[in-house]
């Protein structure tokens, strides 16, 4: 049954639960997320943080609850189809085809990723230049023949973007995005997804680097044994007496709390 949410939310939360028997790993959230917004999303080991992602990306079953998107009751709809519908996500593992080329990687996302090719082996100049195109922009058309297996960390995270978003969805899930990366490595990082933001992309992205949060983020989400516990702006987050008890800690003093 479709069900008609909020017109002017692209992702609806009514109610998300996912329980393990006793263990309420996402537990009740509520949530409305609109049309080009930056959210960043918090909490300590054990939250519920991906757990939360699985449920929206179509992974994972939900318990009870229902997520929309577009208006439309999604829950249950499998991760490919809701990729075609407009939602990408990225994995805290960054992987790709090893024994690929980076070239060969955004050609294998620019003909699958659409929903509207046709089986087939067939490669054509279009895609080509669609692929070096994205590659291009994520500064990746130097390395664009050599094997995944043996370009830098960050390299490939950048590929792992480029390949989510060379169909230009409307929503752009990353789990911990920066993980891994020196701190020159995500003052680079911070600079694309900037760069995207401007484009008009809805980002939702887990993130355990604050730096990160706090500079990309124009929302931030702070999730605790399940549960949404703070939506706010970043800053905020360094007033707010729960989160510096379950998450931040001394670092709420770094960020300006009191």
């Amino acid at each position: 049954m479709v069900v008609t949410g909020s017109v002017e939310s692209l992702l609806e939360c009514r109610q998300v639960k996912k329980h393990y028997g006793a263990l309420k790993a996402v537990d009740g959230i509520n949530l409305n997320i609109a049309a080009g917004e930056t959210i960043g999303i918090g909490g300590p080991n054990g939250a519920g943080k991906t757990t939360f992602f699985d449920l929206i990306s179509g992974l994972t079953a939900v318990s009870a609850g229902q997520v929309l998107f577009n208006g439309q009751a999604i829950t249950g709809i499998a991760p490919h189809k809701l990729f075609h519908m407009g939602m990408a996500r990225t994995f805290q593992v960054t992987s790709g085809f090893g024994s690929l080329t980076v070239l060969q990687n955004m050609l294998a996302s620019v003909v699958n990723g659409s929903g509207n090719e046709e089986a087939g082996l067939l490669l054509s100049k279009a895609h080509r230049e669609k692929s070096m195109s994205c590659l291009a922009e994520y500064g990746l058309a130097d390395i664009a023949d050599d094997l995944v297996s043996n370009i830098p960390v960050l390299d490939r995270k950048k590929l792992m973007v480029a390949s989510a978003v060379v169909h230009h969805p409307q929503i752009l899930l990353l789990d911990e995005p920066v993980g891994g990366l020196m701190p020159a490595e995500i003052d680079e990082f911070i600079e694309l997804m900037i760069n995207l933001r401007g484009k008009g992309t809805c980002i939702v992205f887990i993130e355990h680097v604050m730096r990160f949060l706090t500079t990309v983020a124009d929302r931030a989400l702070i999730m605790h044994q399940g549960k949404l516990i703070y939506d706010g702006t970043p800053p905020g987050m360094a007033a707010d007496p729960l989160v510096k008890s379950v998450y931040l800690g001394s670092e709420a003093d770094e960020m300006g709390g009191d």
